[in-house]
């Protein structure tokens, strides 16, 4: 995922998967990185998606409870965003982006921009 390191991206798809606010344990519980990671670990990962507005979080008791600030979905359309901003052409980098595109993805597209249009009025 743009933007973020190869455990950040871990701990946010936990996040993501689950719908509750989790604690360090219990993300920790859920990581498959295929390494031992440390409690402390997570915990300065957590802390830092917390720094960068990757995640909320609220105190209980003594501890944090993290959740996710925006969904999958919303990172995924902030990357796209975040490259078409720094391009000198992003509409060379959309005419690539759409060639790619499946025949369902094309008429997902053209259903998301007629509902925009359709807002506008």
């Amino acid at each position: 995922m743009r933007g973020l390191g190869e455990l950040e991206a871990a701990v946010m798809n936990v996040l993501w998967d689950n719908a509750e606010p989790m604690k360090v344990r219990a993300v920790l519980e859920r990581l498959d990185t295929g390494k031992q990671l440390a409690y402390t670990t997570v915990m300065t990962v957590l802390d830092k998606l917390h720094r960068k507005q990757w995640v909320q979080r609220e105190l209980h008791g003594k501890a944090y409870s993290y959740e996710a600030a925006f969904s999958r979905e919303e990172a995924s359309a902030r990357a796209l965003r975040e490259v078409l901003d720094s391009s000198a052409d992003p509409g060379a980098v959309l005419a690539h982006f759409i060639a790619s595109v499946s025949n369902e993805e094309t008429e997902l597209l053209r259903n998301e921009l007629r509902k925009k249009r359709i807002r506008r009025r």
